[in-house]
C-alpha cells in the first residue's frame, strides 16, 4: 500500500471505524455514496469531512473530546438511506448528520430528521426542498442552491452571449435532484421573459443508469438545435452524453451544475470535454488564495495525499462550519445545541474570504457561484462575459 494511502487508511480508521471505547468522543454520521456510479462523490464528500476533523481534533477537540464520523453507504439510492439514517440515529446516537450526498438520498433523510429534532447539516446538494422559506429549524446548508447556480448560467447565456431562452435545453435525471434544477431553470428563463414551458426542450435519463440515448435522440430530433445545453445529472451519464452529442454533431455549449463533480467529468472526458463550463460552489482548490483553501491543500499534504478537489474542499469547509458552531458551544454538545449554535453564528467568515450567514431567518451559509472552464482534461476558472466566444460556432 503507497505511503498516502496508509496515512489516509489510518486517518479512516481513528475517525470512522473507531470502536465503542471512545463512549465520549463526539459521534457525527454519514449516509454517502461509496458504491455505484456517483462513488466519487461520496469518497470525495467523506475525505473532504474527514480532513476538517481531524484538524479540529489535532487542535484539541471539542471541549477536550474528539471528533468522529460514522460512515454509511447508500450507493445513493433513497431505499438504502433512510435505514442508514435510522440506524445513524436511533442506535448508534450520532448528534448531527453532515455531508450526505444527493437530494433523492435527502428527500429520504428529512422524515427522520424532523421526528428526531437531529441537525442535517451540509448535504451535497442544492435543491430547494432543502432550502424552505422559513427554513426548517434543523437543516443547515454550506453551498449555494441549484436555482442559484443555474440562474448564473442562464444570465450569462441571455446577457454576455447574446441567446434567447428557447436556445437553451436542460439535459435532467429522473428524479428530485434533475427536477430542482430544471425548476431553477425555467424560473431563471421566466425572470428573462419566457411564459410558456412548452418552449423549453428539457430531456432526462433514469438515475444510477447511462442510458442517455433517448434523451439526446429527442435533441436531436428536433426541428431547431440548442445554442447551449444544461445538465442537471451526475458525471457519468453526462460525460456519456457529451461524448455521444459531439459525435453526432451536435456543437452546442454544454453547461452543468456543481453535483456532477466537475474534476471527475474531466477526467472522463479528456479532451473530449474541452469548453465544456461546470458551476462551482468553492473556490478552484488549486489555485484558490483564501486562507481556508491553503489549508485545506496543507492538511492533505500532511495526509500524504496531493490531488485537491472541488468535492473534497466542500467537505472541509462543511467540518469546518460545524466545528465552528461546536466551539461555541457552553454546556456539553446536543442536537438541539448544534442547531441552536449554528442559528447563533450569524455573520462569519471560517477563512473562505467571502461573508457567510446563517441565523433563524436563513440557513444557508453561502450563495456565491464560481464558474470554470475544462480544457484538456483539467477545470481552469472562467469568467462569464468570456461565454460569447464559446458560443460563436454555427449549429446546425
Amino acid at each position: 500500500m503507497p505511503m498516502r494511502s496508509q496515512v489516509l487508511f489510518v486517518l479512516y480508521v481513528l475517525l470512522v471505524l473507531s470502536p465503542a471505547a471512545f463512549a465520549e468522543d463526539i459521534l457525527l454520521g454519514m449516509s454517502t455514496a461509496l458504491s455505484g456510479p456517483t462513488a466519487q462523490l461520496g469518497t470525495a464528500m467523506r475525505d473532504g469531512v474527514l480532513l476538517g476533523l481531524e484538524r479540529a481534533n489535532k487542535e484539541g477537540g471539542i471541549q477536550g473530546r474528539r471528533l468522529r464520523l460514522l460512515v454509511l453507504d447508500d450507493g445513493y439510492e433513497p431505499t438504502r438511506t433512510a435505514p442508514n439514517m435510522r440506524r445513524l440515529i436511533e442506535e448508534e446516537k450520532v448528534l448531527a448528520v453532515i455531508g450526505n450526498v444527493g437530494t433523492p438520498t435527502a428527500i429520504a433523510s428529512l422524515p427522520l430528521v424532523r421526528k428526531h429534532d437531529i441537525p442535517f447539516m451540509a448535504p451535497f446538494s442544492g435543491a430547494g426542498v432543502l432550502r424552505q422559506e422559513p427554513p426548517e429549524k434543523y437543516v443547515f446548508n454550506f453551498r449555494a442552491s441549484y436555482a442559484e447556480e443555474i440562474a448564473a448560467m442562464v444570465d450569462a447565456l441571455l446577457t454576455h452571449g447574446g441567446l434567447q431562452p428557447r436556445d437553451i435545453a436542460f439535459f435532467t435525471q429522473r428524479d428530485g435532484y434533475g427536477d430542482a434544477g430544471y425548476t431553477g431553470g425555467f424560473a431563471a428563463l421566466k425572470r428573462h421573459g419566457l411564459t410558456d414551458e412548452r418552449q423549453v426542450l428539457h430531456v432526462r435519463y433514469p438515475r444510477n443508469t447511462l442510458a442517455v440515448e433517448n434523451a439526446l435522440a429527442d435533441i436531436l430530433l428536433t426541428e431547431r438545435a440548442p445554442r447551449a445545453i444544461i445538465m442537471v445529472g451526475a458525471y457519468a451519464p453526462c460525460a456519456k452524453f457529451i461524448r455521444l452529442a459531439r459525435e453526432s454533431g451536435l456543437h452546442s455549449l454544454f453547461l452543468s451544475v456543481s453535483f456532477v463533480g466537475g474534476e471527475f467529468l474531466a477526467e472522463e472526458l479528456g479532451s473530449a470535454g474541452d469548453d465544456v463550463l461546470v458551476t462551482q460552489v468553492v473556490p478552484h482548490p488549486l489555485t484558490g488564495t483564501a486562507p481556508v483553501v491553503r489549508e485545506y491543500r496543507d492538511d492533505l499534504a500532511a495526509a500524504g495525499e496531493s490531488a485537491p478537489g472541488y468535492v473534497g474542499l466542500e467537505g472541509y469547509i462543511s467540518a469546518r462550519l460545524l466545528v465552528k458552531a461546536l466551539k461555541g458551544l457552553e454546556a456539553p454538545p446536543s442536537r438541539e445545541g448544534i442547531a441552536q449554535a449554528l442559528e447563533g453564528l450569524g455573520a462569519f467568515d471560517i477563512g473562505l474570504g467571502l461573508p457567510l450567514h446563517l441565523n433563524p431567518d436563513d440557513h444557508q451559509a453561502s450563495h456565491h457561484v464560481w464558474v470554470t472552464r475544462m480544457k484538456n482534461g483539467r477545470l481552469r476558472p472562467f469568467k462569464w462575459d468570456e461565454i460569447g466566444s464559446l458560443l460563436g460556432r454555427e449549429v446546425p
